[in-house]
């Protein structure tokens, strides 16, 4: 996400456009931010972008980047707040492991769940699906109220029918500007035009294509 001084890469996997390239070729400046240790969602290919990195700010479940220096890594744990530069970094839990990310910069906040969802899994134990859904509560409680203009939350397509419930919460519980649909593995989500909010519908985007743009403003 690129704000009016600054770049966020969050939780980098895969570049098929070659957007973060361009964008380091253009000599910009990124801070990059990973919410946790598993594959699509940290890549250690970051290493290599280090001369143009200001500040990684890492989940404390990353051990480290290969080849960056120890002082220009923030590892962070849930529920605590960084400020580093123009950045106000806050974390949150996550119902799976490592945080999610809430980031005020140039007048934005901006919200990355990483792997924050409730994790209905329908073929799962019953007891397994009432501590996801009491996981997410306990997650969404600390989140209730907050208001975020952009907001990035996982409607994976593996939870069938399920997919949404996590977002339709979500959204109902926190003040979004913008929601951005991730973690969609596979067949993308069509949300309601009116997709319900806290206050208002909340317009939803889902990108169809590797470095497709939408332009936020408010």
């Amino acid at each position: 996400m690129q704000t009016e001084k600054y770049i966020l890469v969050f939780d980098y996997y895969q570049d098929d456009a070659g957007i973060v390239a361009k964008l380091i070729e253009e000599g910009k400046m990124l801070y990059v931010f990973s919410s946790h240790r598993h594959q699509d969602h940290f890549n250690p290919i970051i290493s290599t972008w280090r001369k143009n990195v200001a500040t990684f700010f890492l989940s404390d479940d990353i051990d480290g980047v290969v080849g960056v220096a120890d002082e220009q890594i923030i590892s962070m744990r849930p529920y605590e707040t960084k400020v580093q530069g123009g950045l106000e970094v806050a974390t949150y839990g996550s119902t799976d492991i490592g945080v999610s990310f809430l980031v005020t910069v140039d007048g934005w906040r901006i919200f990355h769940a990483g792997d924050l969802n409730w994790w209905h899994w329908k073929w799962d134990h019953k007891y397994n699906l009432i501590l996801a859904e009491k996981q997410f509560e306990k997650e969404m409680q600390k989140l209730d109220g907050l208001q975020m203009d952009v907001a990035f939350f996982p409607v994976d397509s593996r939870l069938e029918e399920y997919r949404a419930i996590g977002v339709e919460k979500f959204c109902r519980r926190v003040e979004v500007g913008q929601l951005v649909a991730m973690h969609m593995r596979g067949e993308r989500w069509i949300p309601s035009v009116d997709f319900p909010g806290n206050k208002e519908p909340v317009p939803c985007w889902c990108p169809m294509i590797s470095g497709e743009r939408l332009e936020v403003s408010k």
